[in-house]
């Protein structure tokens, strides 16, 4: 039996070293075609690296499979939302729900506010359900294809909707990350909440006013003709109906009662299918090509739910919103978080990560630099562990004995769980929330990066109350 030798800082930081250096060459040879294999290749070869550091300290090959084994299973939820959240993309798809809010929205947004109107719409539908995920799997399909047919870049209109669904998200006491931060610091919900929004609501202001900014500044694309061009198209292929709209309110509806989000968005699917079966009777047969119509209704859900459909009209602008991947478009996404989550594993079992926080724990000397110390660790655990769920566990268990010492009440902790380890996950190209929601969009995480300016200003705004002093509340005597 191998004695597992001390582990030095430098031997920890090899694994994370040899994973940049690889991504890094991903980037500069593939571009933002480096996630479809080659970052999954990146993320597995340098799990194997750690592994064999670890195996070299003496960590048995056993152990190291058990934490990469616990990490995959970690994600399954996860995994499980993925899927069906492109089936949901299909069935809302051929039921003409997604077309009917493009059709609509296409009608009343003036393109001068449309970055705005789409963070906002964001932030209150995820609000209202708790759930950035379901929010920009469903809204956040829409708002896209709205801002391509206005002719907006596909980055900008992304960080637009990502930065009001990740402000809903956290303000909302229906959020699971917004329960779990407050109950891992030490403090309670409400009073989480309302110590957050010193940092959350000037962030949003002020994301705001850079949308704002950049709407005026842009000139749309698409002509009015354009415009009217694409609700020609969608109204020769789809009945177009405010009926429809039943389906999104009924999931919202389950959302916000608090239904987990898998039979929510499972629900949500087959509502999809029955309005697709009772108002696109010809979208179900072109796409069937079955003998009957129930023979058509199976073939088209199915495919639907399942692998790539496209709905073809005589508008090539609108064809490239009309079509949907289904649960197969989702495999690539899977298959990057997998090998995430086989990296997080082997770093964790390995005692790599324990060895990174634990050296980073002295480096908080006061209020300010503790704050700053936890700021940095979240998002290094976003970057390694490739989940936000232990961007927040992990360094709130570490740090909560430290902010008691220096005399700081909990809820600094959790606001500051929150603003770093929730939001920047989404910023990260393997992290669970990063590789779904730019599989979810179409849109590569380092092209929206850019553009989520609240996801960017959050750690910076709580790391700024920090050094200034301000909203640092002291535990009371």
């Amino acid at each position: 039996m191998h004695k597992t030798k001390p582990i030095s800082l430098s031997m920890a930081l090899l694994p994370i070293l040899f994973l940049i250096s690889l991504l890094s060459l991903n980037v500069y040879y593939y571009g933002d075609d480096s996630l479809s294999g080659a970052n999954q290749m990146t993320l597995l070869l340098s799990g194997a690296f750690c592994a064999v550091l670890a195996v070299i300290q003496g960590t048995s090959w056993t152990s190291i499979l058990e934490g990469i084994k616990k990490s995959i299973s970690d994600a399954l939820p996860a995994l499980l939302i993925l899927l069906l959240i492109g089936a949901l993309a299909g069935t809302w798809l051929i039921s003409g729900i997604v077309p009917a809010m493009i059709y609509y929205g296409l009608q009343i947004v003036n393109p001068t506010y449309f970055l705005i109107a789409a963070c906002i719409v964001s932030a209150v539908i995820s609000l209202a359900t708790g759930s950035s995920w379901s929010t920009i799997a469903t809204i956040g399909v829409a708002l896209l294809g709205i801002g391509k047919a206005l002719g907006m870049s596909e980055a900008m209109v992304a960080g637009a909707i990502i930065s009001g669904a990740y402000f809903g998200d956290k303000m909302s006491p229906l959020s699971d990350t917004t329960n779990l931060a407050p109950a891992v610091a030490g403090t309670d919900l409400i009073t989480h909440i309302r110590y957050m929004t010193y940092t959350t609501v000037p962030s949003i202001i002020i994301t705001l006013i850079i949308f704002l900014f950049l709407g005026f500044n842009l000139e749309s694309q698409s002509s009015a003709n354009d415009i009217n061009m694409i609700l020609v198209a969608i109204e020769s292929k789809f009945i177009i109906s405010p009926w429809l709209f039943i389906v999104p309110a009924a999931v919202i509806f389950l959302i916000v009662k608090k239904v987990p989000a898998i039979p929510a968005l499972f629900a949500g699917t087959l509502l999809g299918g029955l309005a697709a079966i009772l108002f696109q009777t010809e979208i179900i047969t072109e796409l069937g090509a079955g003998n009957n119509y129930f023979q058509s209704s199976f073939i088209s859900l199915m495919d639907a739910m399942s692998r790539d459909v496209s709905i073809v009209t005589e508008n090539a602008m609108i064809n490239e919103l009309l079509s949907t991947g289904g649960m197969f478009g989702m495999l690539n996404t899977i298959w990057l978080i997998i090998c995430a989550m086989c990296f997080g594993g082997a770093m964790e079992a390995s005692g790599f990560l324990n060895k990174l926080s634990s050296s980073l724990m002295k480096m908080a000397t006061n209020s300010a630099s503790l704050v700053a110390t936890t700021t940095g660790t979240c998002i290094f655990f976003n970057v390694t562990a490739s989940d936000q769920y232990l961007a927040i566990i992990v360094p709130g268990k570490m740090f909560a004995e430290s902010f008691k010492g220096k005399g700081l009440a909990p809820e600094n902790l959790s606001r500051t769980l929150e603003d770093s380890g929730t939001v920047t996950s989404v910023l990260i190209p393997w992290n669970t929330c990063g590789a779904t929601q730019a599989g979810v969009l179409g849109v590569s995480t380092l092209a929206y990066l850019p553009f989520c300016f609240f996801n960017i200003i959050s750690p910076f705004m709580t790391m700024l109350y920090a050094i200034i002093g301000i909203k640092i509340r002291k535990i009371k005597a």
